[in-house]
């Protein structure tokens, strides 16, 4: 009997490195980040994607408060062409993170994402940083 994990063969082990080897150039992980950031090994530019009320109410250190749908060319002048962004959101069921890497990598600039975003952050047993204490609204989750 053959169990379901094995109902569909596994690719070649050359595919399998091919494409494992490719996920990486496109993501990064929490771990990563943290331990770069203890580290102190920045050479990227982490931005928190949600919006200025969930960002206040927590964040991964070191982000900064970027909305995806705020992203152009405009907003990011300060920025040479070669900065590399690591873009998250709040966690696997929003894709706010994907949407940014888009407009970023449209712009001309690296992008990776920082898989988990802040769920796989606080699951790592990371701390946020809140910039403000506000009420809580639990019906805004995201607004990127």
């Amino acid at each position: 009997m053959t169990s379901l994990v094995r109902a569909i063969p596994a690719a070649a082990s050359d595919l399998a490195l091919q494409h494992f080897q490719q996920r990486l150039t496109f993501e990064t992980d929490c771990s990563d980040v943290q331990v770069s950031q203890e580290a102190g090994d920045v050479d990227f530019v982490l931005v928190d994607v949600r919006g200025p009320v969930a960002f206040e109410r927590g964040h991964v250190p070191g982000a900064i408060n970027l909305p995806g749908r705020l992203i152009d060319a405009q907003t990011l002048t300060a920025y040479p062409p070669d900065t590399l962004f690591v873009v998250y959101c709040a966690g696997p069921h929003c894709n706010g993170a994907n949407k940014a890497a888009v407009k970023l990598a449209t712009l001309g600039y690296p992008v990776k994402e920082m898989i988990g975003g802040v769920m796989g952050w606080l699951d790592e047993g990371f701390d946020l940083t809140r910039a403000v204490q506000r009420q809580a609204n639990p019906t805004v989750a995201c607004d990127c």
